[in-house]
């Protein structure tokens, strides 16, 4: 059965992939005698020794976090310091829900690399490795994190009669007797939830812009209410903004169990407003756009938001969840459903971030993998487009089941973080070949395909552990099989066939957004389980790119010293 056989089947996948059930790491055992670990940790773990350890480190380029102030009010200046810090105790939360005995694992490890490898993952497992575990003694990463016990199965915590057990701002934990119980967000972090909510609260008295004001204030109110909704319309209202903070728990990737618990994280944002201004027009597609989506009407009935805007910003400092493994460089927010149906959604564009990973990463890539006569098309200016209609494209397809089995979110479980951002890449391709057409994008079309290309092998290093990278493989495998993407296998370099992009692109994005609006868990899990895999000629050329050092994500010299605030 050759891959698009498989692929079509899975829409109506009804059998189960085996997969392997693996024990769950007791939160007692997840540091055995940690307090002992040796000083000279040459000890090894299964695989990895301290020696690969630095090498590790390595992978991570290291990019200095600065950006243009001068435009800013002298009052925004002096928020800046108050939002790092509030930034700073989002990353002290997310420390403890990644890994329960984060500060005693770090103190308690004297090898350099080895305690700033730990830090760059927020925990004893390797974010660009599957969560393979790095540390010595420490077992493999329970799928909750530490959202839910360690000990907890999914079918206890389905038999559980607990009304906000998938919560988004919930935790899982057990009473005196063993019983499972919920504990508010703004329960367990409460004093470090009240210190942030402070801040913020000065933050707010410094804005002069009444948008941002409004918004860092209900946002003050939220972290201590666990009531984010009024924040998140406040800050889709925001439109005059030139400082911006994205804060509190959001992405719902950590949670690998249900993928329902959101993670801290934060983000500071200075927009450029002559960047944004280029991208205003576009977010005005994409009704047209949904009705042109190459599926049948009833998986593009929903219309999508049409207060949704696109702006271009320089980052300041990344914290918590947004701060691990493979790093964002675009943000599509808010989540909420509700929000994204009645007011659209925000597309943030993180130039300076882009820029960085473009020229350490991609382009490197494409000088040694990419077919030498087509090296002419990785462009900025196409890496650029590609990350931005990703973002866009969250907001194509569907948000409700087609047959009552509720949100696609709800339906997929932890299969969902996965096919949505498969779905975001695909469709961001349709989107740049559907405006190309319409003579809204300029240049060469082949740029924006060459640089997609290099821009999957980039992605597929971050590892099938971590969603985009698992949807990344999907895609390659697709693409390879339908003669998109070639190899040479003389040169070991991949070329584009470009007349047959588009019809592989509409292929994969029906099956994809039926697969969602059908809420077809197995046919998704069927999918990624069969198509998520790096097939042995691409493991070859992702080997040469370690050899030659190229760095797979960029790490971040950042906050007040940097900035020199």
């Amino acid at each position: 059965m050759n891959r698009n056989h498989i692929l079509c089947s899975a829409l109506a996948a009804t059998m189960l992939f085996a997969c392997e059930n693996k024990r769950p790491v007791q939160e007692t055992e997840k540091i055995p005698n940690a307090a002992n670990l040796p000083a000279d940790t040459t000890a090894t773990t299964d695989t990895v020794q301290t020696a690969t350890i630095a090498e590790r480190v390595k992978q991570y380029a290291p990019v200095r976090l600065t950006a243009d102030l001068s435009k800013l009010t002298a009052k925004e200046k002096q928020m800046i310091p108050l939002l790092l810090d509030c930034a700073k105790i989002m990353d002290d939360i997310f420390k403890q829900q990644t890994y329960t005995n984060y500060d005693s694992l770090v103190n308690a490890t004297a090898d350099a690399d080895l305690k700033r490898y730990i830090e760059m993952n927020y925990g004893p497992w390797d974010r660009l490795n599957e969560d393979k575990p790095f540390v010595p003694g420490v077992g493999e990463k329970p799928e909750g994190a530490n959202f839910y016990p360690a000990n907890m199965t999914k079918a206890e915590f389905e038999s559980a009669n607990l009304a906000d057990k998938a919560s988004q701002y919930t935790l899982l934990r057990r009473d005196s007797k063993g019983k499972l119980i919920t504990v508010p967000y703004r329960t367990a972090y409460a004093t470090q939830l009240k210190k942030a909510s402070d801040l913020l609260k000065k933050a707010a008295a410094l804005a002069e812009d009444k948008g941002l004001k409004n918004y860092l204030t209900l946002r003050a109110d939220a972290l201590l209410t666990d009531k984010y909704q009024p924040s998140d319309l406040a800050w889709m209202d925001m439109k005059t903004n030139t400082l911006d903070f994205v804060v509190g728990p959001i992405e719902v990737y950590e949670d690998k169990l249900f993928g329902y618990k959101a993670a801290h994280e934060a983000y500071i944002l200075v927009k450029d407003k002559d960047w944004s201004k280029k991208l205003e027009k576009y977010a005005a597609t994409l009704p047209e756009l949904q009705k042109g989506l190459p599926v049948p009407a009833k998986y593009k009935a929903e219309k999508p938001g049409t207060d949704a805007d696109l702006n271009a910003y320089d980052v300041l400092y990344y914290a918590g969840h947004a701060n691990t493994g493979g790093k964002t460089i675009a943000i599509n927010l808010p989540n909420d459903e509700e929000v994204q149906l009645k007011k659209g959604a925000r597309r943030l564009q993180l130039k300076n971030a882009m820029r960085a990973k473009f020229d350490k990463i991609l382009m490197p890539i494409g000088n040694m993998l990419i077919a030498e006569d087509q090296r002419k098309h990785l462009t900025f200016d196409a890496f650029f487009a590609t990350t931005m209609f990703h973002e866009v494209a969250h907001g194509l397809g569907i948000k409700k089941t087609v047959n009552g089995k509720g949100l696609v979110r709800e339906a997929l479980k932890e299969q969902g973080s996965g096919i949505e951002e498969g779905k975001a890449d695909i469709l961001g391709l349709y989107m740049i070949t559907q405006l190309h057409k319409k003579g809204m994008i300029e240049g060469d079309l082949k740029d924006y395909y060459t640089t997609f290309l290099a821009s999957v092998i980039r992605s597929v290093r971050f590892g099938a552990g971590e969603a985009h990278g698992a949807a990344n493989m999907v895609r390659f495998n697709y693409f390879a099989e339908q003669g998109a993407f070639q190899r040479d296998a003389k040169t070991g370099t991949y070329r584009v066939d470009y007349a047959k992009m588009e019809t592989a692109m509409n292929k994969l994005s029906e099956i994809l957004l039926t697969l969602q609006g059908n809420g077809d868990y197995e046919g998704v899990k069927k999918l990624f389980s069969e198509e998520g895999r790096v097939g042995a000629d691409l493991q070859k050329d992702l080997d040469r790119l370690q050899k030659a050092n190229i760095p797979v994500d960029v790490t971040f010299e950042q906050g007040k010293e940097v900035l020199g605030l």
